[in-house]
């Protein structure tokens, strides 16, 4: 975007987010064992048909470390090693791009292709740091989000900032009771869902769909949660030659180093290409836009950090390329039958074999 709009950058005093992968590798290195003094950090990518494949290795190049799959790393006596051209190196420091159940076949999944055996083993003998760590996908639970005023009063003896949109817990009896009621006026979505897969929009759902959601919540409410419809905010965005507005929502990055978490000015903006559509998801044939935060009086400031008392800030959201709806869909499924014809081929190191005698954790 600074290439296309340069004079933008020039006078609008928009807050660099370039320092990113720094206060990313900042936060990892933070977190490597006691005792490594110069960590070793990787970053744990699924392969090159992953649909995040370009992040993974933007990031690694960003922050100057190695990107690795699975089949690069082996577990030996407790310690991670990845295989280079030299023999085996330690790794200290994981950031891992891999879903929980393919990260470790003896511990989850005995068929995955993308994880390391013996990593779990390696993570409780203190060897080496995972982040984000195994089972902090919790968070994402959406029964959780319902809890988490509670938590914050709690935990931190704070009243929240921004309220929580209201959540009905559908293994309540009475909240399931006003969802089962108001079905055609909510949104209804699977606890364990991501990506916007099982999402129902009540308004615009057809009788079939809503009578299957309602047989799925009696036999099941501890499954989902519903909330009313938000509408969201909507943003000029061009497509097929003209403006129009579409549906957005806003997705930030922070980095908790173990001293203070860092919240980057900017961030993913996440819109919802069809007309109407309130699913922002990728996986769904979203696009994304570039969303910057403008300076204020002060002078410009690379570090991200607390902001002055009273000062007043904006945030602009513009347009990034954008995919159809159909291509961004065609693109998935093609990534995802790519994934799994190599996952049915064996999988041998690229750069070295296994020491004799090496065997995993």
């Amino acid at each position: 975007m600074a290439n296309v709009f340069p004079e933008a950058f020039n006078t609008m005093r928009i807050r660099p987010v370039g320092n990113y992968p720094q206060m990313l590798l900042h936060g990892l290195r933070a977190s490597a064992p006691d005792g490594a003094t110069d960590p070793t950090v990787v970053v744990l990518t699924p392969g090159v048909f992953n649909s995040a494949y370009y992040e993974h290795s933007l990031l690694a190049r960003m922050m100057g470390v190695e990107l690795v799959e699975g089949r690069d790393l082996v577990c030996t006596g407790g310690q991670v090693r990845m295989r280079t051209t030299h023999g085996g190196r330690p790794v200290d420091v994981i950031y891992r791009r891999v879903d929980d159940e393919f990260l470790d076949p003896v511990h989850f999944r005995g068929d995955s292709v993308l994880g390391v055996a013996g990593l779990v083993s390696a993570m409780r003998s203190g060897r080496v740091s995972v982040a984000n760590a195994v089972g902090n996908g919790v968070a994402d639970d959406k029964l959780i989000y319902s809890y988490l005023p509670d938590l914050i009063r709690f935990y931190l003896d704070e009243d929240p900032i921004l309220p929580n949109v209201e959540t009905f817990r559908c293994d309540e009896p009475a909240a399931l009771a006003h969802v089962l009621d108001h079905l055609d006026e909510m949104v209804v979505k699977p606890v364990d869902g991501s990506g916007g897969k099982g999402l129902v929009v009540g308004p615009r759902a057809d009788r079939a769909t809503l009578d299957r959601l309602r047989a799925g919540l009696r036999s099941n409410p501890r499954g989902w949660i519903a909330q009313p419809v938000v509408q969201l905010s909507t943003v000029p965005t061009f497509l097929e030659g003209r403006l129009v507005p579409r549906h957005v929502d806003l997705r930030p990055f922070a980095v908790n180093d173990g001293e203070r978490i860092q919240v980057l000015p900017g961030g993913l903006t996440r819109v919802a290409l069809p007309e109407g559509e309130l699913v922002v998801n990728s996986s769904q044939g979203g696009g994304s836009k570039d969303t910057w935060v403008l300076a204020g009086r002060g002078r410009l400031r690379v570090a991200p950090s607390a902001e002055p008392a009273g000062e007043t800030r904006q945030i602009v959201i513009m347009s990034a390329p954008t995919v159809s709806h159909d291509d961004s869909i065609r693109s998935q499924q093609q990534q995802q039958q790519q994934q799994q014809r190599q996952q049915l081929r064996p999988h041998g190191p690229r750069w070295a074999r296994p020491e004799a005698g090496e065997d995993q954790c």
